[in-house]
């Protein structure tokens, strides 16, 4: 898995920013594998949570797309971006469709996935919240998160020990963050900006001004290097903190007028 690093990156600046979040997310996870080498951090065990994020993610991907009876054109075309885009080995593209595959079988289970997942990720818990925002992501591919997908996800979040409420609040987030990534060069408009901070438009200045803050510290590179979350993901976190703050800023303006 000495390719992990550019693959996780890749796969998620892409999902969750687009092509130019892919490029930026490939390069770090280069610069990160090619370091971890000599990080004396217990090297064996960021490679186990490389090789079951990367497994993890493609089968539930698959498993999710599934969900609704069939997979949609849409959901097979973003898995064949994400792809595309990380520049994968044979060997590593044939695993990505294998996990894929896997997931759409009827007798995937999901459960035992979701052990080893929570065995090798559960100590940060911003890891997790970045595999569910993965998900969601590609959830909506299709442009409508389905009831059983969103049954299978509140499930996942349940078996990870994300409290329905975070659920909630992050579907708000993708769901804005999937309508904005539809027009990025003109920025999101206010409902989005309500729904990237995961509130309503009738709430206080102060409660928007502590959704801003909550988000900006969940997401903030320093805090969430000094928790060992992986190098390859710290673009991520920042691309995701201007997203929130432009969002905040959108909300700020349009109060004032």
């Amino acid at each position: 898995m000495g390719m992990a690093g550019k693959i996780l990156g890749g796969a998620f600046g892409y999902m969750l920013f687009g092509f130019f979040g892919a490029l930026i997310g490939i390069y770090i996870g280069h610069k990160f594998d090619s370091g971890l080498a000599q990080n004396p951090f217990d090297p064996e065990r960021q490679q186990r949570v490389r090789k079951v994020f990367f497994s993890t993610t493609f089968s539930v991907m698959g498993h999710l797309a599934k969900a609704d009876g069939k997979v949609s054109e849409e959901e097979i075309s973003m898995a064949k971006a994400v792809m595309e885009r990380m520049e994968l080995s044979a060997d590593m593209r044939k695993e990505a469709i294998a996990e894929f595959n896997k997931g759409k079988q009827k007798g995937f289970d999901l459960d035992a996935v979701l052990t080893e997942f929570k065995q090798e990720c559960q100590r940060n818990k911003n890891l997790v919240r970045m595999f569910i925002e993965v998900q969601l992501q590609a959830a909506y591919a299709d442009g409508t998160l389905h009831l059983a997908e969103d049954e299978i996800l509140l499930h996942i979040c349940n078996r990870l020990g994300i409290p329905n409420f975070a659920y909630e609040q992050l579907k708000r987030m993708m769901g804005a963050g999937q309508s904005r990534s539809q027009h990025q060069k003109t920025g999101a408009t206010l409902p989005e900006a309500y729904g990237i901070l995961g509130v309503s438009d009738s709430v206080s200045d102060a409660d928007v001004k502590r959704a801003y803050r909550r988000l900006i510290s969940q997401h903030h590179p320093d805090k969430l290097v000094s928790k060992g979350l992986p190098e390859e993901m710290m673009q991520i976190a920042k691309e995701k903190t201007q997203q929130i703050t432009e969002a905040y800023e959108t909300i700020r303006t349009a109060r004032k007028n």
